[in-house]
């Protein structure tokens, strides 16, 4: 591989698609989901100050620490930040890993980029609305999606049917 293959190959890693930049669409309703930004300051009015290290600062909650993980009752997991509905009950599943975990969500309600924080590329997946980091996904879930979307419990809460 020589020096210009390479050098693509690094600049790929560290590119976010328009694609993914995109606003998509709200498949529930008419239109698109219209953007909730606020400054620091409101957030931090808004958000606890753990709830404000995971949504606003991509931080991550120690593993068994949410409730939202043992959760079992019928309902809808909104996002903490802007109470954007991400998640039904009847996808969640138990992971065994200590954080809520789905198989899959609501269509238009996350976006993804890569995060190189842990050197390997993840894929990190965030609320559409206000922007909030809500976890990461991964390809060891059940079917039939494959998929783990692992969960901040500070980034969510749970609204029961």
């Amino acid at each position: 591989m020589n020096r210009r293959r390479f050098t693509a190959l690094l600049a790929g890693l560290f590119t976010i698609p328009r694609a993914a930049l995109a606003a998509p669409e709200d498949k529930t309703r008419a239109g698109k989901i219209e953007k909730l930004v606020l400054s620091p300051e409101e957030w931090m009015k808004r958000l606890t100050p753990e709830q404000y290290a995971v949504l606003r600062k991509e931080g991550t909650e120690r593993a068994g620490s949410s409730p939202l993980d043992r959760e079992k009752r019928k309902g809808t997991f909104v996002c903490a930040g802007c109470d954007l509905p991400l998640f039904a009950s009847d996808m969640k599943y138990d992971s065994g890993t200590g954080w809520p975990s789905f198989f899959t969500f609501i269509p238009g309600r996350l976006g993804t980029r890569t995060d190189l924080k842990m050197i390997l590329p993840r894929t990190e997946y965030h609320c559409v609305r206000c922007g909030g980091h809500q976890g990461h996904v991964f390809d060891d879930g059940p079917p039939p999606t494959g998929k783990r979307y692992c969960n901040n419990g500070l980034a969510l809460k749970f609204i029961p049917a």
